[in-house]
């Protein structure tokens, strides 16, 4: 197939790259109208660009953040549209960043594009049949056109290795964009629990909670956490290859009740033993004491109790890792990512 794959992010973002590197590998030409960057002034030359290629594909994939995107281009084309939809407007502005109430005429905008969206669409993807369910209810569809793919990463970054360097304390690591959903907050608080246990942690990234979680760090005076600014992605699988337990979210919003989260994917797939709480969209693929461990949400001592055990139990430790690596190879690797978008592509099309 020839597929014009139609995004807000530039082709370094990870899903990006990851969607076209997948269809890429199955052979199909893909011909990208994508940002240089992030901002949404983009958005109406890259619509343009679009219109006048769409002719000659077969399919358009429209890419994240294609809310404001796929409607559009539904009226530019009469091509079929496949929307990786992978995450809803509503749920991250209302549920996760508080942008807006419940109820309130902002959330019903936002709803309004993730409805939109999908209507113009001829398939949609989310990442987990939970998320599936709670679109159908939240916006009364019938979800005919939604398809469950789960997340996969970019296999040629993030794959099993050995350490680089071996602390002589139990590495615990974790990254993220410091979201409310993620929950850094409660990873502080269990470190300090752990603080004279021989258990050290290193926590990479940056975003919307950062400060707040750094006055929460400074106020229970850590000595057994480091902080890491952003880094490449390679580099970041550097630091995963040298941690003895990876970190998924932990936060109590609605909005960590619905995801399954690329750091979770990414710990599977360095063969990491993972620790996340527990949530129905990640146990659609993981199971508590056989391929992930899974604790409450907003819970540090429960954290701290998890952590404690599988530095405790080598067996365990290896189990787990063992089993959620399988669990990414049958799931979430590139190939199955481009063989699942392949099928959807192909489904829109007849």
């Amino acid at each position: 197939m020839r597929i014009l794959y139609l995004a807000g992010r530039e082709a370094s973002y990870s899903r990006t790259r990851i969607v076209m590197r997948a269809l890429e590998s199955r052979g199909h030409e893909v011909v990208p109208v994508l940002p240089p960057d992030r901002s949404f002034k983009h958005y109406p030359g890259l619509l343009l660009k679009a219109m006048l290629k769409a002719p000659s594909c077969d399919v358009v994939l429209t890419g994240f953040y294609g809310q404001l995107l796929t409607p559009v281009m539904r009226l530019l084309t009469w091509k079929p549209i496949v929307f990786d939809m992978y995450i809803t407007t509503y749920d991250t502005m209302v549920f996760d960043r508080a942008k807006a109430k419940a109820g309130s005429f902002m959330a019903w905008v936002y709803g309004l594009s993730d409805w939109l969206s999908y209507k113009a669409a001829s398939i949609s993807i989310l990442d987990s049949q939970h998320v599936i369910d709670h679109f159908k209810r939240t916006f009364k569809v019938d979800g005919k056109k939604l398809r469950r793919l789960f997340l996969a990463v970019d296999d040629k970054a993030i794959y099993p290795r050995p350490a680089t360097e071996k602390s002589d304390k139990f590495l615990v690591h974790f990254h993220g964009e410091y979201t409310p959903f993620h929950g850094v907050r409660h990873i502080l608080k269990a470190a300090k629990m752990l603080e004279n246990e021989g258990v050290a942690f290193q926590i990479v990234g940056r975003g919307i909670t950062y400060e707040e979680d750094m006055k929460l760090a400074r106020e229970l005076d850590l000595k057994n956490v480091r902080l890491i600014d952003n880094v490449p992605y390679d580099q970041l699988a550097v630091l995963m290859s040298n941690a003895d337990v990876c970190l998924g979210i932990f936060g109590d919003n609605t909005r960590a009740s619905l995801v399954m989260t690329n750091k979770v994917i990414e710990g599977i797939g360095m063969a990491k033993p993972l620790i996340t709480q527990r949530n129905a969209p990640v146990q659609e693929l993981l199971t508590h004491g056989e391929s992930v461990y899974l604790v409450p949400a907003a819970d540090p001592q429960a954290l701290a109790d998890a952590i404690r055990t599988l530095k405790n139990d080598p067996a365990l430790r290896e189990k787990i890792a063992r089993n959620g690596y399988a669990a990414f190879e049958q799931y979430c690797s590139s190939q199955k990512t481009g063989e699942a978008i392949e099928a959807m592509c192909r489904e829109a099309m007849s």
